[in-house]
C-alpha cells in the first residue's frame, strides 16, 4: 500500500514556506473614536517584549459584533464603511435587514456627524440589496457570487454584513455552515471584514452568543460583545456616575487570534449625532475594580 494513499500532499508546508505567503500586520482604521488602540502587536526591543497599538482592527480579519438591540451595532459597522471609503478603500456593504435607499440615507448622516463630506464617498461604498432580492439571503452561493463581482468590478478592500444572522433566519441548523463559507471567501479575496450578528432572546446579554449558538464567535477571527445595562443599585450609581433609571452600554473585545487585543470591559457611548464612542475601562472608574 502505498503509504501516500489519500494523503493531501498539497496542504502540506513548511512554516517558512507559509510565512512567504503570509500576509503582514497592519492595522486598518475603524472609525470609532477609543477603538484603534486596544488592537495591539508584539516587537522585541533591547531584549524585552513591548507592545505596540496595531492602529485598527488586523487587516484581513473577519470581525464580528454581537449585542442586544440598541447597542450600536450598525452604527458601528456604518463608521468602519465611511472611514475606510474616506481613506480610498472600496468598501461593499451588503444590508441583509434593511433596504438600500435607508441605509444610504443613514450613511449619509452617519458620514456628515464624522465630519466627512457624503458626496465625497458615494462612489466608495457599494450597496448590496439583499433585503430587498430574496435569492441573496436565501442561496448563500448567489450571495457569493455577487460579492466576488462587486469585489472584482470595484476593487474592494473591505465587506461589511449587516447582519449575518439575517441569511439564516428559521434555518439556525445551518448557520455554522453559512458563516463558515463567508469566512472562507473572506479569507480567498482578502478582505477585512465585519460581520453583525444578532441576539436572541435568552441568551446571557453580555456575550459574544447570537442567533445559531457560537457558529459565529467559534469560526470568526476577532469577537467584540455590547451589551445594555441599567443602573438599579446605589452601587450601580457610584460606579458609572449615573442615577438609578439610567442606561449604561458596554464594549469588549472578546477574542482575536490574529494578534494582541486589551481584555477590559469598556463605558460604550452612543452621542446624539449618533455616533458610537468607546471609553475608559470599568476599572479605570471610581469604585471600579474591586
Amino acid at each position: 500500500m502505498d503509504e501516500r494513499e489519500n494523503v493531501v500532499l498539497e496542504s502540506i508546508s513548511p512554516l517558512k514556506q507559509s510565512l512567504k505567503e503570509a500576509p503582514q500586520l497592519e492595522g486598518v482604521p475603524s472609525g470609532i473614536e477609543g477603538v484603534d488602540e486596544l488592537f495591539y502587536i508584539t516587537k522585541i526591543k533591547d531584549g524585552r517584549v513591548i507592545k505596540q497599538p496595531l492602529g485598527g482592527f488586523p487587516r484581513y480579519a473577519v470581525i464580528n459584533v454581537t449585542g442586544v438591540s440598541d447597542t450600536g451595532k450598525t452604527l458601528m459597522a456604518e463608521q468602519f464603511a465611511i472611514k475606510q471609503s474616506s481613506l480610498g478603500n472600496t468598501t461593499i456593504f451588503v444590508t441583509v435587514e434593511t433596504t438600500a435607499p435607508f441605509v444610504s440615507a443613514s450613511l449619509r448622516e452617519r458620514a456628515s456627524a464624522m465630519g466627512i463630506n457624503p458626496s465625497s464617498i458615494e462612489e466608495k461604498i457599494i450597496i448590496i440589496d439583499a433585503a430587498s432580492y430574496d435569492q441573496l439571503r436565501d442561496d448563500i452561493q448567489t450571495l457569493l457570487n455577487t460579492l466576488a463581482y462587486s469585489i472584482k468590478k470595484y476593487k474592494a478592500k473591505n465587506v461589511v454584513i449587516d447582519s449575518v444572522t439575517g441569511l439564516y433566519e428559521a434555518k439556525e441548523v445551518m448557520a455554522r455552515t453559512i458563516v463558515r463559507r463567508l469566512f472562507n471567501f473572506m479569507k480567498k479575496w482578502y478582505q477585512t471584514a465585519f460581520f453583525v450578528s444578532q441576539k436572541r432572546s435568552g441568551h446571557e446579554e453580555f456575550s459574544v452568543e447570537a442567533a445559531g449558538g457560537y457558529a459565529v464567535p467559534h469560526i470568526v477571527d476577532c469577537n467584540i460583545a455590547l451589551a445594555k445595562k441599567s443602573i438599579d443599585s446605589s452601587y450601580d450609581e457610584r460606579l458609572y456616575g449615573l442615577p438609578i433609571g439610567e442606561i449604561v452600554r458596554l464594549f469588549r473585545i472578546d477574542g482575536c487570534r490574529i494578534c494582541g487585543h486589551d481584555t477590559s470591559t469598556r463605558l460604550m457611548t452612543i452621542t446624539e449625532t449618533g455616533l458610537v464612542v468607546v471609553g475608559k475601562s470599568l476599572k479605570e472608574l471610581k469604585g471600579g475594580g474591586r
